[in-house]
């Protein structure tokens, strides 16, 4: 995965973009912008022909919502209260026919119905003794980058190289791990924006044979509470939509989905669609 990723920020008379370029995932986002939004689009598009990109996605404003749908965007997703208390919307936008196909959309439809008919008032997992829950730090890096290495065969980002979970830590994500025995057998991290007070959720991964303990649901309010304490409320996730298991812990810690965003990354063993999870911390 030599293929890294970058932010770069363009300041035109007469708008303003933070354009995140994902070449591994052959994908460019728009994370954030300002101004004129007729010219922002164009010049996004100017860098995907530019860099041969399949997917253009925006996290748009919704007062901006027609401006995006006229310029042949199309909605895939909400995240309520993301930019300080508003809503953003993901646009996206396909540039090859290969992208925008997809065979599994019915059934990950199903997914989310049978989700949506689990019981939700799930007692408190309390795992064995043996399990230690703790606030990772730098001095995890090696061990989470070789986790990863084993749950995933492929993932968006370098999570498998320790250098870049250093460099996470540093630039404020926060890690909480499972050991058992030493060794960390469990993870999941929170993504901060600390400019518009949101979290992503995200790098949710647990070695299977450890999987029976409900040690996910337990790093997830673990993260939400150090958020809360930090005056975050906008909390996200990305989960895969063929996943039932992750789906199904967020939507029993409260999370709602909030639509699907198709073949967004190649995660797990190929180019996957991703739902859409969000909750509002300040609810509980």
């Amino acid at each position: 995965m030599n293929q890294t990723a970058s932010t770069i920020l363009i300041e035109e008379s007469s708008y303003f973009l933070e354009i995140y370029l994902d070449p591994f995932n052959k994908r460019i986002r728009v994370d954030d912008y300002r101004g004129n939004t007729k010219l922002l689009i164009e010049h996004a598009e100017d860098l995907v022909a530019k860099h041969k990109s399949e997917k253009l996605i925006v996290k748009a404003r919704s007062e901006d919502f027609l401006n995006f749908l006229e310029k042949g965007l199309q909605p895939e997703a909400v995240v309520d209260r993301y930019f300080l208390g508003s809503d953003a919307h993901f646009f996206s936008k396909f540039y090859t026919s290969e992208r925008k196909q997809n065979d599994h959309w019915v059934t990950e439809d199903g997914m989310v119905h049978s989700i949506y008919q689990l019981d939700t008032s799930v007692q408190k997992a309390y795992p064995p003794k043996e399990y230690e829950l703790r606030k990772a730090d730098e001095g995890c890096a090696v061990e989470l980058a070789a986790l990863y290495r084993k749950v995933f065969q492929i993932y968006p980002t370098p999570l498998d190289d320790p250098e870049y979970i250093k460099k996470t830590i540093k630039d404020g994500t926060i890690y909480y791990v499972f050991f058992y025995q030493g060794k960390i057998v469990s993870t999941a991290s929170a993504e901060v924006n600390s400019f518009y007070k949101n979290a992503e959720l995200t790098d949710c991964a647990t070695l299977t044979e450890h999987r029976k303990y409900g040690l996910m649901k337990i790093i997830l309010q673990e993260l939400e509470g150090e958020l809360k304490r930090k005056g975050i409320f906008c909390a996200y996730s990305i989960a895969r939509s063929l996943s039932f298991g992750m789906n199904a812990v967020l939507f029993q810690l409260g999370y709602s989905y909030r639509g699907r965003l198709m073949n967004n990354c190649y995660i797990y063993d190929k180019l996957e669609n991703m739902n859409m999870w969000v909750k509002n911390l300040a609810n509980c």
